[in-house]
């Protein structure tokens, strides 16, 4: 007998059951999620919840220290971008600290009335220049050198003072605020009555040398007076100077073989004339081409203005200031090659 098909009502009303059930638990998952989120958003507010992989409230984070421990120091971590910006910030440090200097320089070339910016002294040289016999330098066995012109290609010159009788504050101020590097060479007898004076030039960058005792002329002492002029004052620098002066100038520019060899036996190494000599109007050439070299030793003295000396202490630093920046020089220090 054929095989009658069966109602198929009975399938359809499962499947609608089954439906009706998944229905009813998505609907429970639903409404269970809401009432969670709902006594989250009741149990604590959004800044107490840690965010995702960050630990919960009162616990450390990985890695870092319990509460009440000593943070450690983190190393900073370097960035080429911050690296060339470091860089630059220390270059245009660098540059604006030199444009003060220069203004401060000029701002004082300016109070001084100095006609311009003097010329800046190249470095010392890394060893003093070989000195060689010839007309500016006197060589003898045994005897310190003979020097009134330092063999330099350098454009500098020295200048050095004398006797120490005038003590201008004026004048130290001038050196002190301009950094002009002097050499002074002291006659006790001139001195004495103010060697403060003298520590404080010194303090400042001042040479300070021998110049004898009582200023007399070499040529006409014996052996035991050249010792008490020549040593003698050497050892009076030593006490008020704190230093054995090396550098020597004999009075009037005039000596002898035996004041040359007490005073290389009492620590002198050279011996220190000039080729020009400065006024506070004028300045005195030894050459007749009137104008200055590398290497030449500028003399003056410490005097008051009087007859022969139209001036003070800091118009002759001016006009000797003056003279070298306008030919192209620079002051040096005497030491630095002598």
């Amino acid at each position: 007998m054929p095989t009658k098909n069966r109602d198929p009502r009975p399938s359809r009303r499962r499947h609608l059951v089954a439906l009706t059930a998944l229905t009813a638990l998505a609907s429970l998952a639903v409404g269970c999620s809401s009432l969670r989120t709902e006594d989250d958003a009741h149990a604590a507010p959004p800044a107490a919840r840690p965010a995702a992989g960050q630990p919960a409230a009162g616990q450390p984070a990985a890695g870092q220290p319990a509460a009440g421990q000593p943070v450690a120091a983190q190393p900073a971590v370097a960035f080429p971008q911050a690296a060339a910006g470091q860089e630059l910030n220390g270059r245009l440090g660098a540059a604006e600290r030199e444009s003060r200097q220069q203004q401060a320089e000029l701002a004082a070339a300016r109070r001084w009335g100095l006609a311009a910016l003097p010329l800046k002294a190249p470095a010392a040289p890394a060893e003093k220049p070989e000195l060689v016999a010839g007309p500016n330098v006197l060589l003898a066995d045994g005897l310190p050198p003979v020097v009134r012109r330092v063999p330099t290609e350098d454009d500098v010159v020295f200048l050095t003072v004398d006797d120490g009788a005038e003590k201008d504050p004026e004048f130290a101020a001038m050196v002190e605020e301009l950094g002009v590097p002097l050499s002074v060479f002291l006659s006790d007898y001139l001195a004495r009555s103010d060697y403060d004076y003298f520590r404080d030039l010194r303090d400042h960058g001042v040479g300070v040398y021998n110049h004898t005792i009582n200023h007399p002329d070499l040529r006409r002492l014996g052996g035991d007076a050249l010792q008490r002029e020549i040593c003698g004052q050497q050892d009076r620098l030593e006490q008020e100077i704190g230093a054995r002066p090396r550098l020597f100038r004999p009075p009037y520019g005039e000596y002898t073989a035996a004041a040359l060899r007490t005073a290389a036996s009492c620590g002198v190494t050279a011996v220190a004339l000039w080729t020009e000599e400065a006024f506070p109007d004028h300045l005195e050439y030894r050459y007749s081409d009137a104008k200055l070299h590398p290497g030449d030793i500028i003399l003056t003295h410490f005097r008051a203005p009087a007859a022969g000396w139209k001036g003070t202490l800091s118009d002759m630093l001016r006009r000797v200031i003056d003279t070298a920046t306008a030919e192209g020089f620079a002051i040096g220090r005497l030491e630095d090659y002598l």
